[in-house]
């Protein structure tokens, strides 16, 4: 009798996810999301979810789960730590997730410089996506495809009222999404940003 066993594909993800989520947790324990008191890891499962659906690896899973920690629990020294447990190619990966590396929770600015600083922080991000690897690419997106559908949740839950808690507002929000899926669709075309694009379309019809 053959032995189904020696037939199986070996597994897409091992001990070094498990690892990457419990430093995940730990990394932003204390973190909620915008506006509300869900744990952000929530988010962290929801586009290593998304990047797992659209064919990602292990490095692009555990980059998805790492994706925000540099830029909001501890900058250049986090990026290190990371790169010592998970390597270079999951670093590399965060490191392409991030706004703005150098300036990560470095400046201290009032409301009127920092949404100046927003939106050409979000310029630069979205000038640089063309510069990527696809890799990086495919796991930033997966992050824009559930902030985008969280976005959307929240607008038809509680209108207009959500654009508070973005540093660039209405305006800047729609404005910067809109950017992202011409961007996203030009240079990795695909179903992921195709459904990118309908959660940036229906943000756009929801905040008429």
């Amino acid at each position: 009798m053959e032995d189904i066993t020696t037939n199986m594909p070996e597994p897409i993800l091992t001990e070094r996810f498990d690892a990457a989520l419990a430093y995940a947790s730990g990394a932003h324990r204390e973190q909620v999301r915008k506006g509300s008191f869900i744990p952000y890891v929530s988010h962290l499962l929801g586009v290593a979810s998304i990047a797992l659906e659209n064919g990602a690896d292990e490095d692009q899973a555990i980059a998805a789960l790492l994706h925000d920690a540099v830029e909001d629990q501890g900058g250049i020294k986090r990026l290190e730590d990371i790169c010592a447990r998970f390597g270079d190619r999951v670093a590399n990966m965060v490191a392409d997730c991030t706004d703005d590396l150098e300036g990560t929770k470095t400046a201290v600015s009032t409301p009127s410089e920092k949404k100046r600083e927003w939106r050409e922080r979000k310029k630069r991000y979205i000038a640089s996506l063309s510069q990527k690897p696809p890799a990086s690419l495919e796991v930033s997106l997966a992050d824009k495809i559930h902030n985008a559908a969280a976005i959307n949740t929240d607008l038809r839950a509680l209108g207009e009222a959500v654009w508070s808690r973005f540093t660039g507002g209405k305006v800047g929000t729609l404005w910067y999404y809109s950017a992202l899926a011409d961007a996203f669709g030009g240079i990795i075309p695909g179903r992921a940003s195709e459904r990118f694009c309908r959660e940036v379309d229906e943000m756009n019809e929801l905040s008429l």
